[in-house]
């Protein structure tokens, strides 16, 4: 039986020409001989239990909302100081996303290995760069964020998103004080207010990482055929992994963060084993296994021409595509595999608002059902049940099969992008 590779130790680089091999505990698999620890699973146990996923909701919701508040505050200091306006947004945005950060990072101790060229590495989060992700897996973004977390940039980082996202209390809302940019998918009326939006950016005083899905929505098998069909009509080759990318909305990126922007980050997600990661899996406190290739392109070798900047991400894709045909026989990406250290500050900031709200709410739980009123202890058990389905709400807003069609929109613009 072999076993795939070993993750190095953080921030060791492993010898290309020697691929290491992951320690069976590694990828949950018990050795023969290892005895079986019962309180693993009373762990275990604990993260799946559902009061321990309110309270995660109840400390991201009730801060979140604080935060927001905060945020709006802060809309005093925009015409006297922008610059500050924007740092004390970098801020509290940290302290919104990055609760989600920890879940994946140290609730679930999921874990993601970067296979990348040891003379990039430096240069990540010291720079600017526009991060192209690949969109097939439901807690890709989340992957997105930790890797900006990683390299100290997730307060300021950016995504270019569904402007429906923007009118979403905590993250749009949080999303609309850090200047995110949003867009309708409709090119007509994003040709204008996304460059807009970008031209804004290029005096943002904060490194940022321009988290961008270029396929536009999540991979599924009934997203790819439509998505091969309109690449046969354009004359385009296959794809294997991957929607066709969409790219006006990348070359109008370009375009817009030349000269403040020094590269893109091509990443390729993927997880072990045949793992099929869910923000429910995260939240139960599963651990998954991510590889992560990225390479670093600088922005000079990017065409500005519309057309060739267009010729040029097909490429790109193409290449991708290759990328994960390659890893889906052998179980891994070229360059090298390093695994950037895990940062405590996610953790900090969640037991700080853990701290700030658990006691009192707790304390109030007692007392409502300390109190023995039948009225009162019904009102709990609505609320609870409210809360329930809040929290089920919001994991479900992630679910693949819940994503975006694609193809409608294209039809009506008959293909236009």
């Amino acid at each position: 039986m072999s076993f795939p590779h070993r993750v190095p130790v953080r921030g060791e680089f492993l010898s290309p020409s020697l691929p290491p091999r992951w320690p069976c505990s590694a990828v949950g698999v018990r050795c023969l001989g290892e005895e079986h620890d019962p309180g693993m699973d009373l762990v275990a146990l604990l993260k799946s239990h559902f009061l321990c996923h309110l309270i995660f909701c109840y400390v991201f919701i009730v801060s979140g909302l604080i935060i927001n508040t905060i945020q709006l505050c802060t809309l005093l200091l925009w015409p006297v100081n922008k610059q500050l306006f924007r740092k004390i947004n970098c801020r509290l945005s940290y302290c919104v996303s990055s609760q989600l950060v920890m879940l994946l990072e140290w609730w679930s101790g999921t874990e993601c290995v970067i296979y990348t060229d040891p003379r990039a590495y430096p240069k990540y989060g010291k720079e600017n760069a526009i991060v192209v992700l690949n969109h097939k897996f439901e807690i890709d973004f989340l992957c997105g964020w930790s890797l900006a977390e990683r390299f100290g940039v997730l307060g300021g980082s950016k995504v270019l998103a569904k402007k429906e996202l923007a009118y979403v209390p905590i993250i749009g809302w949080m999303w609309y004080f850090t200047e995110m940019v949003f867009c309708t998918r409709k090119w007509e009326q994003d040709r204008k207010t996304v460059s807009e939006s970008l031209l804004h950016l290029r005096d943002y005083p904060e490194k940022y990482f321009f988290l961008i899905h270029c396929e536009g929505t999540r991979f599924t098998e009934k997203k790819h055929q439509i998505s091969m069909q309109v690449a046969q009509a354009k004359g385009l080759p296959s794809l294997k992994h991957h929607l066709l990318p969409r790219t006006k909305g990348f070359a109008v990126t370009v375009r817009s963060l030349r000269n403040v922007v020094s590269a893109v980050y091509d990443c390729t997600l993927n997880f072990r084993n045949n793992e099929n990661p869910t923000l429910l899996g995260v939240l139960n406190g599963k651990k998954y296994h991510a590889d992560l290739y990225v390479r670093r392109i600088p922005l000079e070798e990017v065409p500005e021409e519309e057309d060739k900047c267009a010729a040029w991400l097909h490429k790109l894709y193409q290449e991708k595509d290759a990328f994960q045909e390659e890893y889906s026989r052998t179980g891994t990406f070229p360059e090298t595999p390093v695994v950037p250290p895990r940062r405590p500050w996610t953790l900090v900031n969640w037991l700080f608002w853990a701290s700030m709200l658990l006691y009192p709410f707790f304390r109030f739980v007692v007392n409502m059902v300390s109190s023995g009123s039948s009225l009162t202890l019904a009102s709990f058990v609505l609320v609870f049940f409210v809360a329930s389905m809040g929290v089920r709400w919001m994991i479900g807003v992630t679910e693949i099969d819940k994503g975006s069609a694609y193809g409608n929109m294209d039809s009506k613009q008959k293909h236009s992008d």
